[in-house]
């Protein structure tokens, strides 16, 4: 059971996207388009911030890796969904290309869910690389238009790293946090630990 007197400053940046999902459902909603991309180029920014707080001062921990992972997917989602509300034309045009993104990543959520009863919390290297080129298409598509380039990067990221992120939940028995690729999970004694283990 969390308690709130143990949460740091990382948690609170993690909190603050979690915490402004409803008003950035409530701007979509609305139709408030320059309101809803620079309240989600906020929430895009603590996701940068809180990494980064984190490793400085050395208060990294599962639960904050399971509070980044869980305000990621709910911001990454209101990003689509804002995509869809105000540029419906362009996912009309690439549907087939975002579907084919798109259902790796649900198979990548039903296997954590099945293994571990939660979502992954690997934040691979190549995660961090696609979440930098979702947020940078989406605020790019929502400020200014399509950029195709970074589209087709985003599309590319996110297939290989839903991939790879599938593969280490076979690697895995245990749910862990904070894997930087393959390559280091093949060498994690994490792999083979019990439970015990692993929570001490």
């Amino acid at each position: 059971m969390w308690k709130f007197k143990e949460f740091n400053i990382a948690d609170w940046f993690s909190f603050y996207r979690i915490g402004a999902s409803p008003v950035l459902g409530l701007l979509l909603l609305l139709g408030y388009r320059d309101w809803f991309t620079w309240m989600l180029f906020i929430s895009y920014s603590t996701d940068a911030i809180d990494g980064f707080v984190a490793r400085r001062l050395k208060i990294c921990s599962s639960r904050g890796s399971e509070l980044d992972s869980l305000g990621d997917q709910i911001t990454f989602t209101l990003g689509l969904l804002g995509v869809l509300r105000f540029e419906s034309q362009f996912i009309l045009d690439h549907w087939i290309w975002i579907v084919i993104a798109f259902a790796p990543y649900l198979i990548q959520m039903g296997l954590a869910f099945y293994k571990y009863g939660k979502t992954t919390a690997f934040h691979t290297y190549l995660a961090k690389s696609s979440a930098i080129a979702q947020s940078a298409f989406i605020l790019g598509i929502l400020f200014f238009g399509p950029v195709m380039w970074l589209f087709w990067l985003m599309i590319g990221l996110g297939i290989i790293e839903t991939l790879e992120e599938i593969t280490l939940i076979f690697l895995y028995d245990k749910w862990v946090a904070g894997v930087k690729g393959i390559y280091w999970a093949l060498k994690d004694p994490r792999r083979f630990a019990d439970d015990q283990e692993l929570n001490s």
